[in-house]
């Protein structure tokens, strides 16, 4: 065997990554297998390295994804939520309005019947929609009072001490929206005392 038949280079099919490998041959003309082995074995423990990287990687990505999808989603939720409880606290001022209007029964009773059922019926679709989104009325009297949901406005002194803490008057009822205060209720709050 001549020095140029030493070193023979077998190509594989041409590939954007394919590799020229070379084998070796001793003098004897064999090739050196040990070698030509410990290098596709070097090349192959270098291959699966690199593919669990990028496997890593993608699913490292992936999985940003579809915590990023769940955020949005989140985030459009909340800001839905958000709007509609701006919207639905922007009515309570028209309810309000209503609520004075019927206060005084007897000025209520003199208005005009069909205009006075005309003004009952809007408030009664009010209602139905405040309904509708979830939106309930908080506040009454003889209720216990709590500061979560109620505003305390003045102290009224009783001598009666099962009403020590109830509410007495509701100046201005409250709304909760689920479980959120969107108003409290403005209350007068009896105050047991022994010598009222």
């Amino acid at each position: 065997m001549n020095d140029e038949e030493k070193d023979i280079k077998i190509e594989e099919p041409a590939s954007d990554d394919s590799e020229v490998l070379e084998f070796e041959f001793n003098e004897d003309g064999e090739e050196d297998l040990k070698k030509t082995l410990k290098k596709l074995r070097v090349d192959l423990k270098q291959a699966k390295k690199e593919k669990e990287e990028y496997l890593t990687g993608w699913q490292k990505e992936r999985a940003d994804f579809v915590n990023y999808k769940k955020q949005e989603e989140d985030r459009k939720t909340m800001l839905s939520e958000s709007m509609r409880e701006r919207i639905l606290s922007r009515f309570l001022t028209v309810i309000d309005s209503f609520n004075m209007a019927f206060a005084n029964k007897e000025i209520w009773e003199k208005v005009d019947e069909n205009w006075r059922k005309g003004i009952e019926y809007i408030y009664s679709q009010m209602n139905t929609i405040f309904e509708e989104y979830g939106v309930k009325s908080i506040g009454e009297v003889g209720e216990v009072f709590d500061p979560n949901i109620h505003e305390s406005i003045e102290m009224i002194a009783t001598n009666k001490k099962d009403l020590d803490h109830t509410i007495a008057e509701v100046i201005q009822g409250g709304y909760k929206l689920g479980e959120r205060v969107l108003r409290p209720a403005r209350v007068n709050v009896y105050e047991y005392k022994e010598n009222s």
